[in-house]
């Protein structure tokens, strides 16, 4: 959008015109108009939350109008309030309802499967989800599967249809949503569907075992372990609070309602760190510990780093978060699984809320692994399928600091003002911060 800078405060609607025509009125020396192309910020998953606001700090408003979409079911509130029972300070809810329900379907597939070994709980994952008698909260579920009854579990996030045969959903729900006043105005929250719910499994699983009597079943490998792979630490830790409480509260409802094979579940807390080297060391020590199930990573990258680890040792690796569309195919050994929808389904939804402000240039700054690259593409080429050329998207990447080496983004904010782009999306976790505030330095007009 053009915008002049002269002041027309006490011009005329008719002079105002005469300004921007002949770049003159009321004066007897023309004067020249100058137009700045307002930008308007985008953003998806890692920055749309109100803790992304804390990565910038005292120049937290040049969020202000930005809008974008992240996978999001709408959360009742009565699941709002029990998260904050497990912790108070929650602002946000991103991936709460994933986790929460990543740890459910595990104990539920354990059950099912009358035994800890993960094998036996893989091949019951999915069947969870589809097929059997419906049921939607974890003590139900549990009192069915005791019974060796097959089971469609439907939960938090998973409420429309159950896992595709590659252990995923076949459907999702994403929200668009918008930064005022340095954080997301939930009145202006829109949900939309995505996916198709006759991709769901239609494949049986092995039937399910009946547990003989209410003592612990030692035979059976009694109790489930399970092990935390999620962001403590690293760029992705501003998602760490709501996936925690998620798996909190999955926890302590399993356990009020009886617990997994006779015994509650027991969680080995580890850190993904955002970063393959920490992510590995936590898989190792989940291992030698005897974890059966990892929840995590948070980040695909971090996934696909650790999944040769966790195959190797015939674990199973259930990520809550992870969205990277190439994750649908890898060579898991059918030991993957996730909660969270893929990016094929997202860069739909992301590309629509962009084109809805009919934009004229579009830039797209990812950062530089299998996630920001992924959808990036995923994004362009729904544009594409839109009508914008390759002439009006540019594409850019940017490579992750090691470390606590802040990330450098002046190049790239140049290119994007000298390309004359009125959108820009910003694909990243907290380290994108220092994209925006690049932009700004650049001279780059954010919109508000």
């Amino acid at each position: 959008m053009l915008v002049s800078r002269a002041s027309r405060a006490a011009l005329s609607t008719a002079c105002a015109a005469l300004l921007l025509a002949t770049s003159g009125c009321g004066s007897d020396k023309p004067e020249q108009a100058t137009t700045t192309t307002q930008v308007r910020l985008y953003g998806t998953d890692g920055n749309m939350q109100n803790s992304y606001a804390d990565e910038l700090k005292d120049r937290a408003d040049l969020l202000n109008g930005m809008k974008g979409t992240i996978p999001l079911t709408p959360l009742p509130e009565s699941f709002k309030d029990r998260l904050r029972t497990v912790d108070p300070k929650l602002r946000d809810y991103l991936y709460s309802a994933e986790s929460y329900d990543a740890v459910v379907i595990s104990a539920l597939a354990a059950q099912l499967a009358g035994a800890t070994q993960p094998t036996e709980i893989a091949k019951q994952i999915v069947g969870v989800t589809t097929g059997g008698q419906r049921c939607e909260d974890a003590a139900t579920c549990l009192q069915l599967a005791r019974a060796g009854r097959d089971i469609e579990y439907r939960g938090v996030s998973l409420n429309r249809a159950g896992f595709t045969d590659a252990g995923e959903p076949a459907t999702a729900s994403y929200a668009t949503l918008h930064f005022d006043d340095q954080k997301i105005n939930d009145g202006k929250t829109e949900f939309v569907g995505a996916g198709d719910e006759s991709a769901a499994s239609t494949k049986a699983p092995p039937p399910g075992k009946k547990q003989r009597g209410s003592k612990p079943d030692k035979s059976a490998g009694a109790p489930l372990v399970l092990g935390g792979l999620l962001p403590k630490t690293g760029d992705l830790a501003l998602a760490y609070p709501p996936m925690a409480a998620g798996v909190a509260l999955a926890l302590r409802d399993i356990d009020a309602a009886g617990g997994v094979l006779g015994e509650p579940v027991k969680w080995i807390d580890g850190d993904d760190g955002t970063d393959p080297k920490v992510a590995k060391a936590t898989v190792a020590s989940h291992i030698s510990a005897g974890v059966q199930v990892i929840i995590g990573a948070a980040a695909s990258g971090i996934s696909r780093a650790v999944l040769p680890d966790v195959v190797a040792a015939n674990r199973i690796l259930f990520s809550p978060s992870n969205t990277d569309a190439g994750l649908t195919t890898v060579d898991d050994k059918g030991l993957y699984f996730r909660t969270a929808p893929p990016d094929g389904l997202q860069g739909r939804a992301l590309a629509d809320v962009i084109l809805r402000d009919g934009p004229h240039k579009i830039a797209i700054v990812a950062r530089k692994d299998s996630y920001g690259e992924g959808l990036q593409e995923n994004v362009r080429a729904e544009l594409e399928r839109a009508g914008m050329g390759a002439d009006r998207v540019k594409l850019l990447s940017y490579d992750v600091p090691e470390g606590e080496q802040p990330l450098d983004f002046s190049a790239g904010a140049k290119e994007i003002k000298e390309y004359g782009a009125d959108a820009v999306l910003v694909i990243g976790f907290g380290e994108s911060a220092k994209v925006i505030t690049a932009l700004a330095d650049a001279g780059v007009q954010l919109r508000h």
